[in-house]
């Protein structure tokens, strides 16, 4: 056998980019640079993902048997904690304020976002209320659920209420900072051609959810104000002892967190429309409908909250009403789920690791979704109401559908932001591994609901055993799968090969005009766009994969 000595790799000189242009601690805390500010956000925001997903392990794991192993007031606390942290400091921020961050200035051709410092301004918040939130957390927690709901929260709980509702507080200005700089950057700094009918499904995606940020953000705000001075000075604003109505608070903690669900689901079906697109070779099917079909649910978020309430005493009338709005939204999230579905039809679909999760994404979606129109169905809704099934519903939606996007997302950037290329044998694994532990944790849990299992129960009834044995087993899987991509996304930041400009051929203003990474003001070359979105019958044929 004889041995072929190759020749070393010729040393590749990186060029200056935002990443090494200055390695200062000053140069990163001090930063006005989107794609640093992204990354900002990129660490808090994983940092934040596994403290909530370590209550949810001690949750699972209190489960494992019927009488429980920590007392009533612990697990109360434990899914408090749980649900504070993941919705309000990972959830609501983890798309919009990491990836588009990074990314709308890049796909719109812009050297950077409309307000700079007011982006570094809304991260330093979003820390300053997640040192609230930890604070309360290490002095004992809550006890009062994520909703707060009146008139436990101002009455009668003896834990932390007021701290951590100050900390979610601080948090709702970075939602809103970052909404309206987005939407100023989108009007305004869009490059020569960069129309808002050749917009990359990703920014439209933005520019609604941003919408609601904007405007619905404050109402939750107020709400919690409202909170504080009833639990202080006793106002009597919920208080039916005082003239106050507890179903208010309800009214209003809904009013924002129903639209709030697509603050955290838009931007991953922004998500999806790329990866969908890019790896089926074509353009997206009906991209004004899809585009335009965020527009209608953020309007649409706004009168659906009442479905929140069917059990809370609210007229029949108006449950009715919100009934068929509940419905109406579903329509058009069916839109985007049909035209993701004719995009791959007779696509060249490719089998990457983004894509992967854009599957699961889909059927996952899809499932959460249709449970929804269940629980707005309101004779299915008062048997399931604060059951296990809205669990599983709630879950298939947040995890099954966002934190999917939000991971196919990661790989699919990951070049652009780091300039490197991961390996794509792990990430297949771990995606398979997240696929299988999500359904095991949670699809058990629609049997467990439907059964009649209530939620935010210490302890449960031995017939429920077997499934909650299966839903903690699925969640120790889930979560090795999630540390997977920890492991290998950090070796590959560090030791992974370089990657070129386009690995996955994409069309783009980030990925065809960009370097990758991208210098510090984006391009070498003001852009100028000259063909619609996803323009893939542009690309010659030998570069398509199947």
């Amino acid at each position: 056998m004889s041995t072929i000595l190759q020749p070393p790799p010729p040393h590749i000189e990186q060029k200056i980019n935002y990443l090494n242009v200055d390695y200062g601690w000053r140069s990163w805390l001090f930063t006005t640079d989107h794609k640093r500010i992204a990354l900002l956000y990129l660490f808090s925001i994983t940092a934040f993902f596994f403290v909530g997903g370590a209550f949810a392990v001690a949750m699972r794991i209190n489960l494992l048997f019927p009488e429980g192993l920590v007392d009533n007031d612990t697990y109360n606390k434990l899914f408090t904690m749980h649900g504070i942290v993941m919705v309000f400091f990972f959830l609501v921020p983890s798309i919009p304020a990491t990836l588009g961050n990074f990314l709308i200035p890049l796909m719109i051709g812009s050297r950077d976002l409309a307000f700079p410092r007011i982006n570094l301004l809304s991260w330093y918040i979003y820390i300053v209320g997640g040192i609230f939130t930890m604070t309360a957390v290490l002095q004992g927690g809550v006890d009062t659920g994520w909703t707060f709901y009146a008139p436990f929260s101002t009455t009668y709980s003896n834990t932390h209420v007021i701290l951590a509702a100050v900390g979610v507080f601080i948090s709702g200005f970075s939602s809103i900072l970052t909404g309206l700089n987005f939407i100023v950057t989108i009007h305004t700094m869009r490059c020569p051609g960069m129309t808002w009918s050749r917009l990359p499904l990703f920014v439209w995606g933005h520019y609604a959810t941003s919408i609601i940020q904007v405007l619905g953000t404050p109402v939750i705000a107020i709400t919690l104000v409202l909170l504080g001075l009833e639990r202080i000075l006793h106002t009597g604003i919920f208080d039916p002892k005082l003239g106050g109505d507890p179903i208010l608070f309800q009214h209003l903690f809904w009013f924002y967190s129903h639209p709030a669900v697509y603050i955290m689901i838009l931007p991953g079906m922004a998500v999806i429309s790329e990866l969908v697109s890019c790896y089926s070779r074509k353009s997206v099917f009906g991209y004004g409908f899809v585009a335009f079909s965020s527009l209608g649910i953020a309007v649409l978020s706004f009168v659906v909250w009442g479905h929140h309430l069917f059990v809370a005493g609210q007229s029949m009338y108006a449950s009715m009403v919100f009934s068929f709005m509940s419905m109406a939204v579903a329509v058009p999230s069916a839109i985007k789920v049909f035209n993701w579905t004719a995009t791959m039809f007779r696509g060249s679909i490719s089998w990457e690791t983004p894509m992967l999760y854009a599957f699961g994404f889909i059927g996952l979606f899809t499932i959460g979704g249709l449970t929804g129109l269940f629980l707005a169905t309101m004779a299915i809704d008062v048997h399931v109401t604060d059951t296990y099934f809205v669990i599983a519903h709630f879950h298939y939606v947040m995890v099954g559908g966002m934190v999917m996007a939000y991971m196919g997302g990661l790989h699919f950037w990951f070049p652009k932001i780091t300039g490197r290329l991961y390996p794509e044998g792990w990430a297949k694994f771990a995606a398979l591994i997240i696929f299988v532990g999500f359904n095991l944790t949670f699809f058990p849990q629609f049997l467990l609901g439907y059964l009649g299992m209530p939620r935010r129960y210490a302890t449960y009834p031995d017939e429920f055993h077997a499934l909650n044995v299966l839903s903690t087993a699925g969640a120790s899987i889930l979560g090795v799968g999630y540390l997977i991509p920890m492991i290998y996304l950090t070796w590959a930041w560090r030791k992974g090969p370089l990657s070129p400009q386009n690995p996955w051929k994409a069309k783009g203003l980030e990925w065809e005009q960009a370097p990758t990474p991208p210098p510090t003001f984006n391009f070498d070359d003001p852009p100028i766009v000259t063909e619609p979105a996803y323009n893939y019958s542009a690309i010659p044929e030998e570069v398509h994969r199947g």
